[in-house]
């Protein structure tokens, strides 16, 4: 199938020396550029990162620090990936909560401003996850093998969020998770701390998730303290937790937000 677009689509991935944006590195990065008219190409390079691959990272992706240390780094290659890239839309698998927020920090540290403002980002993830059906009534089937009975009456429906949530955890209790990583876990547990970890996604504003929109909109603090609390408010009522968040170790887009929230209110004498 040709692809309809308006303009280039690249996707990407990253191998990298683990999942923390604000302080992993490329290690790899492969970019598939898709031009309106069908045409392709592609951009792979091996990157130096200039810390210390783990051992259990290069183990996962198989590089390590050997292989890498005769090769450019970010710095170095940067102006070649922005000028692949040029004004593309971005997607890649889990892109939105790993390799976007990974590769701007990469290019921010670099000393790039990488706009984010203009750029569609596609999550093959996602679109898998919302099209492969996940409603309550096929859960039921699924774990339970029954129909639900008075689908959307409010007690039939959390009974069965029971029956299925009691289900999975007989079901997944010895089963290994892995992520795109290949790190493996055994996240389904009779935990209930652990547990939420695992079964949460949040609408980040950041990229990193320190910033989120709540149900209602507001742009909110998803950390600390302040979790849950309008960003706005707390830049005007504790000035010196901007400054706090500025100088800890916090991603430098993080930080970028911030920035814009607080000069956006202040400038609109909020």
């Amino acid at each position: 199938m040709k692809l309809n677009l308006g303009k280039a689509l690249v996707f990407f991935d990253l191998e990298t020396t683990g999942i923390n944006a604000a302080k992993d590195r490329i290690v790899e990065i492969a970019l598939l550029k898709v031009m309106p008219d069908g045409s392709e190409h592609k951009l792979e390079q091996r990157i130096n990162p200039e810390i210390k691959i783990p051992r259990q990272t290069s183990n996962i992706h198989g590089i390590f620090d050997e292989d890498v240390k005769d090769m450019p780094t970010f710095k170095e290659y940067a102006p070649t990936v922005l000028k692949f890239i040029d004004n593309s839309d971005l997607a890649g698998y889990n892109s939105n909560r790993f390799d976007v927020p990974l590769l701007v920090e990469e290019f921010m540290r670099a000393g790039f401003d990488f706009d984010m403002k203009n750029r569609r980002l596609i999550d093959v993830q996602t679109i898998f996850m919302k099209m492969e059906q996940r409603t309550l009534s096929a859960a039921n089937k699924f774990y339970l093998g029954t129909k639900l009975e008075n689908a959307h009456s409010a007690m039939a429906d959390v009974q069965a969020t029971y029956d299925v949530f009691k289900a999975q955890l007989d079901k997944y209790k010895e089963i290994a998770y892995e992520d795109r990583k290949g790190n493996l876990s055994y996240p389904v547990v009779n935990d209930m701390k652990e547990l939420a970890k695992f079964a949460t996604f949040t609408r980040n504003v950041d990229l990193a998730g320190q910033i989120v929109y709540d149900d209602n909109e507001q742009v909110v603090f998803n950390f600390g303290k302040h979790k849950g609390k309008k960003v706005s408010d707390i830049l005007k009522k504790e000035p010196n937790y901007f400054d706090w968040m500025m100088k800890a170790d916090f991603p430098a887009y993080t930080k970028k937000v911030l920035t814009e929230i607080k000069l956006q209110n202040f400038n609109m004498g909020k």
